[in-house]
């Protein structure tokens, strides 16, 4: 199967043009709360205060595969460990002020500055993990031939309170008509779940990953989860090292 959707005038020039605006706006208007965000961030948890992660954007029309990026967030997690030395799973890490951030979304600030690089754009689905990526099959990897959003239709279709085959099936269906209204009505719905009431009653994200989910139902075998997780662990190494290479030149 090809991964390929033919874009319209709007996603191709038009959207890029807003995502710029929006994303230097947010920037300058926002520095204050950044700071502060930061302040905090470094008081009760230390550093780092930025979160990195590796995220698959857009597919790669030459090689058909997704361009790894690095998504940046505020921490929101400790580095609490067991006697072992090993990190603690992620809720037991995830404390008040962490949950907080999260469940204002205030954690994902920082994506103005993927958006304004061209990672990602300011609606669109939402970037997964490189190891939720890998389970997808290549129908559920269409939604990758849009630039991945800071917020989108899943989002306000329901975020984590909905099961994973609904948030890619949102997705696809955003993909179907990329425009202008559809941006500006996801956008409006995304304010209105975000500074209105019941947003903090959703489940939190430290859901289950998309593979961890096809396991426990039993859709996919153990060693088709072991050889997908190293293939993404794959992925993300082979990004790793093409940036430090891209670095050094």
């Amino acid at each position: 199967m090809s991964i390929y959707r033919k874009r319209g005038f709007y996603e191709k020039y038009i959207k890029r043009l807003l995502d710029i605006i929006c994303s230097l706006a947010a920037i300058i208007l926002l520095s204050w709360l950044f700071i502060i965000i930061a302040l905090l961030v470094r008081v009760k948890m230390g550093s780092p205060i930025v979160f990195k992660q590796p995220r698959p954007g857009l597919i790669d029309p030459v090689t058909g595969k997704e361009r790894i990026f690095y998504v940046y967030k505020f921490r929101t997690m400790t580095d609490a460990r067991d006697e072992n030395g090993e990190l603690l799973p992620d809720d037991m890490r995830l404390g008040k002020f962490g949950k907080a951030l999260r469940a204002s979304s205030l954690d994902e600030v920082l994506e103005a500055f993927n958006i304004l690089k061209g990672d990602m754009s300011l609606i669109g689905p939402r970037p997964q993990l490189v190891r939720d990526m890998v389970f997808m099959s290549d129908k559920q990897r269409m939604r990758h031939t849009a630039k991945p959003g800071l917020s989108g239709l899943a989002q306000v279709m329901g975020r984590n309170a909905i099961t994973w085959e609904d948030k890619i099936n949102w997705d696809l269906k955003y993909i179907e008509k990329v425009s202008f209204l559809n941006d500006l009505k996801i956008l409006v719905l995304t304010v209105k779940k975000v500074f209105g009431k019941g947003e903090s009653s959703e489940e939190i994200d430290v859901t289950d990953d998309y593979g961890d989910a096809l396991l426990k139902a039993g859709k996919v075998t153990k060693p088709q989860y072991d050889a997908h997780q190293a293939y993404a662990k794959k992925l993300i190494e082979e990004s790793y090292n093409r940036k430090k290479s891209g670095h050094k030149k």
